[in-house]
């Protein structure tokens, strides 16, 4: 069963970033180990910007244990205790894929199009580079460990290097909207 991610921001109110801030801390701390969940990240605005918005990337084993999570005791009391420090409702998005590096602060995605365009720049070079790196280094390996270290080589760079970098190199392209998505056609 694939693993579901869901975020969960707030806007906070003017002046109550830092009580807010310690507060999703400590709820993070308490329910990082909740049945089901499978990794926890915090979202906070980069340092010295006019963006209030907080919240949480959760992994979750299944749907089913996220849909636990977020009906459970603990997260209603969080919400409730919360709630004089932030503006509105939470906003809840299921991130897919590749999606989640490409979410702006404001919660804007581009469109696929554009998302698959960058995704293809960033696994066509790394693609050539781990295979033409290990495979030769592993010629006498059976295929599928080739394959298995290839792709393993392939997806951690795409993650921690290429793809955070490609989506800053073309953010201005990203998020600008197009004549297309104007009129609702994506």
């Amino acid at each position: 069963m694939p693993v579901v991610h869901c975020a969960v921001t707030r806007q906070v109110r003017p002046g109550c970033e830092a009580q807010f801030d310690a507060k999703l801390l400590k709820f993070v701390q308490e329910t990082i180990a909740a049945d089901g969940v499978v990794g926890v990240h915090l979202l906070r605005p980069p340092p010295k910007s006019s963006c209030r918005e907080y919240g949480v990337l959760r992994s979750f084993e299944s749907e089913q244990a996220a849909e636990n999570f977020y009906s459970s005791d603990a997260f209603t009391k969080w919400v409730d205790e919360v709630q004089p420090l932030v503006e509105g409702q939470p906003v809840y998005r299921q991130l897919n894929g590749l999606e989640a590096f490409f979410r702006t602060e404001r919660g804007w995605m581009p469109s696929r199009w554009k998302m698959a365009i960058v995704t293809y720049c960033g696994v066509l070079p790394t693609v050539l580079l781990w295979s033409n790196l290990l495979g030769p280094a592993m010629a006498e390996r059976h295929w599928l460990l080739k394959a298995i270290a290839v792709n393993a080589a392939v997806v951690i760079t795409l993650a921690w290097v290429v793809m955070p970098l490609l989506t800053q190199i073309f953010h201005r392209w990203l998020h600008h909207p197009t004549s297309i998505e104007i009129h609702g056609r994506k």
